[in-house]
């Protein structure tokens, strides 16, 4: 196996029996696997441990010295995402304003609003697909809500989210950066209108609220609503997806939960770390670090597993079995840190209410196809389309 590219199908359906290995060997394992050699991180505790550690700073996920994909570069470069100490706590503080515990429970009754609506859509009976007809359509107005985005532009959302999800993925060929580097172009020029729209005429959104702060620069504030497209839709639509998946495959664990639904908390929690919808995140040493013996070198990548991480058997019992009563439960889905995901806890809530509507109105339904397709990333656990026959109400 000479790079990720060649890995085989198998992976992708099924990536656990890879990390089993690679945890087997060492839980800091040296890899020159990927394109930039580095460790891949497989160990619970290694990786709170380095996650915590500002000593391992986040990434840019392209070369600085790039000249193909410059705008892709720039783009990257202005995400709070990819920035590191008071850059960005700036930002992440800003942004926070639109994800405080007030601000996510005022989200509540649009979210469900949203989920009973596109189910309404649906005939009593058919077919749907959970990816394209419920989970995109549910996080894409959402996000599009708290920025500001208008109704009719949704749509796009998808269409783009998909394209730059792969620039960042470890699977990332030439051409998805060409293609990402056109469609951030296209979103430079879209955010750049829909700003100067609220200047005019200022709202109660994300978009309105960082202008009136006038604390970044027209790049950042552009950079911040095409990171919040893309992980705005990219963590939900699979954490939502993911976790119908998962039960639908656990037929006793679905009829416990359709019976007790006070416990969607915890099995949404379990779904997190079952199939956790960012499998890997990656760092950067900034100095050199012992760490169980081994010592990771200034400027060496370091590869945090998370789909790993979240079943190692020394932190989890039983780690293969998904239990919607598990606890304790801290995984690391969400990462942990300074660079916790921002948007951890109305990603939750979306998958909270998204599958107890499911629930509720669905009473009936069966996977059209046991073998589901998954998306070739490498960073990434996500459902190509996941089509279901159903009974509704």
């Amino acid at each position: 196996m000479k790079n990720i590219n060649n890995m085989h199908t198998d992976f992708f359906r099924n990536p656990y029996p890879f990390y089993d290995e690679l945890r087997s060997i060492s839980p800091l394992y040296r890899t020159s696997l990927l394109k930039y050699k580095g460790v891949f991180v497989t160990g619970y505790e290694e990786a709170v441990t380095i996650l915590k550690d500002t000593r391992f700073k986040n990434r840019i996920p392209l070369p600085q010295s790039t000249l193909k994909y410059e705008s892709l570069k720039d783009t990257q470069n202005d995400m709070f995402l990819f920035k590191n100490g008071a850059d960005h706590i700036k930002i992440r503080m800003l942004v926070n304003k639109a994800f405080t515990p007030r601000m996510i429970e005022a989200y509540r009754p649009y979210i469900a609003e949203t989920a009973n609506s596109l189910l309404d859509e649906m005939k009593l009976g058919g077919t749907m697909d959970i990816v394209s007809d419920f989970a995109f359509p549910l996080a894409s107005s959402v996000i599009a809500r708290i920025l500001g985005v208008p109704a009719e532009d949704h749509q796009k959302f998808r269409e783009w989210s998909i394209e730059l999800i792969q620039t960042i993925d470890f699977m990332r060929s030439s051409k998805s950066l060409k293609s990402g580097n056109r469609t951030i172009g296209i979103l430079i020029n879209y955010f750049k209108k829909l700003i100067i729209s609220k200047e005019l005429y200022p709202a109660e959104d994300l978009i309105s609220i960082l202008i009136k702060e006038e604390k970044m620069t027209n790049e950042e504030l552009i950079a911040t609503c095409i990171l919040l497209v893309i992980a705005g839709h990219e963590t939900t639509v699979n954490l939502i997806s993911n976790s119908l998946f998962i039960l639908l495959n656990n037929e006793e664990q679905l009829l416990e939960l359709r019976e007790d639904l006070s416990l969607m908390e915890s099995a949404v929690e379990e779904c997190l770390r079952y199939e956790s919808p960012t499998q890997m995140i990656a760092r950067i040493a900034g100095e050199d670090v012992e760490m169980n013996g081994e010592l990771i070198k200034e400027g060496e990548h370091v590869y945090i597993m998370l789909g790993a991480v979240n079943r190692d058997p020394r932190k989890f019992l039983h780690a293969d079995q998904f239990n919607i009563r598990r606890d304790p439960n801290q995984h690391l889905a969400f990462g942990a840190g300074v660079h916790f995901c921002l948007g951890a806890s109305l990603a939750r809530l979306e998958a909270q209410i998204a599958i107890s509507t499911f629930l509720e109105r669905i009473p009936e339904c069966t996977l059209a196809d046991s073998q589901l397709k998954w998306r070739r990333l490498f960073s990434f656990r996500s459902l190509e389309e996941m089509i279901i026959h159903f009974h509704g109400k």
